[in-house]
Parts: structure tokens; C-alpha cells; sequence
């Protein structure tokens, strides 16, 4: 018999996830919550948060050989009342920086290369255009802010933060060999791999490991390959479609969000959905039948 999930002790809540005690290990559950501009709306996405854990489940089985993961089951130890939407983890003593990976110029990378040629310190061609895959892909870390946005730093800022250079320079190098790998995979199912973040930490053996979500709408900006042209913003399979509808619906941007129309609604759980059967190559219903 599993526990309920307000039978256990909460440890933390975030804007989509919460994480719960289970003695030697973590149940991390995702739910359908929405945010945009900072703040959660107060209608859910249905059946994000199992597009969620459905795609890190398979990201973490895919992406084994390069790192270890914190993956422990999808439904050994989940309660029925999470199935499809947690994951059973180990616990990770987690690295102060976001490790994001950036193929193509876009979102506020596209913005500083405007302003300074650079991001994250590094020097880029010039003459890029918006949305125009990079030469290689590159690491461009950021703080973790409890609240508001996180802050780009440079390597030696996220070297300083985690305290050992060798160390991060690891993160560094693992970072841009899952972006590569995942970025091959979901091109060959048409789909653009443009950037993402990953969450490293350390297990108790002192082992670097990846946690947290990977490779989801929620991390990363996935673009179809039909219809991609250079000089131009993308249709993402993620919330962008939630803030285009936010952004011209009148509100000021700050708490509370409003509620977000039906249509929206429908139109972002497809591209959460679209996203999770393109990259696996299975059904959405095929991830609900086996955690259920």
C-alpha cells in the first residue's frame, strides 16, 4: 500500500511541481498548474504535469549512458492518486546554477547577442539572425532565483558558485552532450531541440547526477522543423501560447493571473500532447496505461 500524498511531509512548492519526504527518497509530483510572466494562473493545463513526467521518464532512460539520473520508478511507490504525474527520485545535494544549453539564438539569448555580441560572455559571429541555429551549441548558466526570473552569469560566475572549477567544468561538458544527443533525436522526429536547462547535483557517493525534469515543454524550447525560418520568433510546443494569449489580453502582467479561456486551454494541452508523441514515438495514452 502507498502513502496518500497528504499522509506525507511536503518539502517544497514550486510553480509546477511539489516534492514529498519518503524517508531515504523524494516523490516528485507535477501538476497542471500554468505560469506566465512569474505568475500561476488559476486554470490548469489538463494533463500537463503527465506530459511532464512521461517525457522525463523517457529522457532519463534515453540519456542514462551520458549521465546518471535520480530516476528511481514511475510506479513502484507512487500513490494512486500521482500516478502518471510523479516520479519516485533519489535525493541529490543539487549545484546553485541552472546548466542551460542553447543551439539557436533566441528568447533573451537573442537579446543580449543584440546588445552585446555575446551571452554569457561569449563571443558570438556576427550578423546572427533570430532563430539561426549556432555554429556549436553553448553553455550559458543562470543563478536560481527563489523568486522572479534566474540571471544569465558566465562560466567562471557558476564556477565560483559551485566552488570547483574542475567540477563544473563536467557540468559544462555533460550539459551540451545531452542537449547534442537529445537535439539529434527529436530532429529526427521533427522537431527542433532550440535550448534547454538541466539540474545537476551530487549523490551521497559524491556522483554527479542529473535531477529534477529534463527535456520537457517546461524546460526547453521545442519548435517543429515544418515551417522553421531564420529571422523570425517560432511556434513552440510549450506555454508560448498561453503568453501570446496573456500578453494581448489586457492584463498588467502582475499577481494574480487571470483565468485563461477554454480555447486556450485546449489549444495548449494539444501542443504539451503533440510534443510528448512526436519525441517518444508513442501515443500519449500508451505513458497513462502504464502508470495507471
Amino acid at each position: 500500500m502507498t502513502a496518500a500524498l497528504t499522509d506525507l511531509p511536503l518539502i517544497a512548492s514550486g510553480k509546477v511541481r511539489e516534492l514529498y519526504d519518503l524517508s531515504d527518497r523524494l516523490l516528485m509530483v507535477a501538476s497542471d498548474r500554468i505560469s506566465t510572466y512569474d505568475a500561476v494562473h488559476p486554470t490548469p493545463i489538463p494533463d500537463k504535469g503527465k506530459v511532464l513526467t512521461g517525457l522525463s521518464d523517457f529522457w532519463f532512460e534515453q540519456t542514462k549512458h551520458i549521465v546518471a539520473n535520480h530516476l528511481i520508478s514511475a510506479t513502484d511507490g507512487v500513490p494512486d492518486e500521482a500516478r502518471g504525474r510523479a516520479l519516485v527520485v533519489r535525493k541529490l545535494k543539487m549545484l546553485p546554477v541552472e546548466c542551460v544549453v542553447r543551439g539557436y539564438i533566441t528568447g533573451s539569448g537573442w537579446k543580449d547577442y543584440q546588445a552585446t555580441g555575446a551571452v554569457s560572455g561569449i563571443e558570438l559571429p556576427r550578423g546572427l539572425r533570430e532563430s539561426e541555429q549556432l555554429p556549436e551549441p553553448i553553455f550559458t548558466p543562470s543563478t536560481k532565483a527563489e523568486v522572479g526570473h534566474d540571471e544569465a552569469i558566465d562560466f567562471e560566475r557558476a564556477a565560483e558558485l559551485v566552488g570547483d572549477r574542475a567540477l563544473m567544468e563536467r557540468v559544462r561538458d555533460i550539459s551540451i552532450d545531452l542537449y547534442s544527443f537529445a537535439a539529434a533525436h527529436a530532429r529526427e522526429r521533427g522537431v527542433i531541440l532550440a535550448d534547454t536547462k538541466f539540474e545537476l547535483g551530487l549523490d551521497e557517493d559524491g556522483e554527479l547526477v542529473v535531477g529534477d525534469e529534463v527535456l520537457t515543454p517546461d524546460s526547453s524550447r521545442y519548435w517543429p522543423v515544418d515551417g522553421y525560418e531564420v529571422g523570425r520568433g517560432q511556434p513552440s510546443f510549450d506555454k508560448q501560447y498561453v503568453r501570446d494569449w496573456a500578453a494581448g489580453s489586457g492584463w498588467d502582467k502582475k499577481p494574480p493571473a487571470p483565468e485563461i479561456p477554454e480555447d486556450v486551454v485546449a489549444g495548449t494541452r494539444a501542443r504539451y500532447v503533440e510534443a510528448y508523441e512526436l519525441i517518444t514515438g508513442e501515443p500519449f495514452s500508451a505513458w497513462l496505461d502504464r502508470t495507471a
